[in-house]
């Protein structure tokens, strides 16, 4: 994919113009500089809000402070890292980072109060496009129970569950991966 097809695409595609009044237009973009501080808002409130139902209260907050709450520490994961933004008024509110060469999604997060309307999903569409546009034929990630039953719902596969320890507390995630293939029929 182009990177003036990510800054084009919004996150309604194929919805009309009614739809688009009631929900805030959102844009696709590679991550800018300017763009590190709205990621470890994003990161930090979908970890400690959008994740409630799945962990606990130590839980979240070990995995929140694996990375600071400073755009500094994102604007450098951006050198290595392709990160995608989803935008809506000019500030990030989702992002995923992908690792090209390992064909790895590296973190998704969106703003919670924003999850559940596609932006995630679209973000990964063009992940997907920019991993195929590569070569690559496929895609895996370390999905948090937050996001992995959605992801298994759209045709990812689970490999494996397995648990990881940030700040002294446990955490399980699952494994996914998701062939970028086209099947014959």
């Amino acid at each position: 994919m182009r990177h003036a097809d990510i800054e084009r695409a919004s996150a309604a595609p194929g919805r009309d113009a009614s739809q688009e009044r009631k929900t805030p237009r959102i844009f696709y973009r590679l991550a800018k500089a300017r763009d590190g501080a709205d990621q470890a808002e994003v990161f930090h409130h979908a970890v400690m809000q959008g994740a409630m139902a799945h962990y606990s209260q130590e839980a979240r907050e070990a995995w929140a402070s694996v990375l600071p709450r400073d755009g500094s520490a994102w604007v450098a994961r951006q050198a290595l890292y392709t990160t995608l933004v989803a935008s809506c008024d000019g500030r990030c509110v989702g992002f995923l980072e992908l690792d090209l060469r390992r064909q790895h999604v590296e973190s998704l997060y969106v703003w919670p109060s924003l999850a559940r309307r596609g932006i995630g999903s679209t973000l990964l569409v063009h992940a997907e496009r920019l991993l195929v546009e590569q070569g690559a034929d496929r895609v895996d990630i370390a999905a948090s129970l937050v996001l992995a039953d959605s992801l298994e719902s759209r045709g990812w596969r689970r490999v494996r569950e397995e648990w990881v320890e940030r700040g002294g507390q446990r955490l399980r995630r699952r494994i996914l991966e998701k062939s970028l293939v086209a099947v014959e029929t």
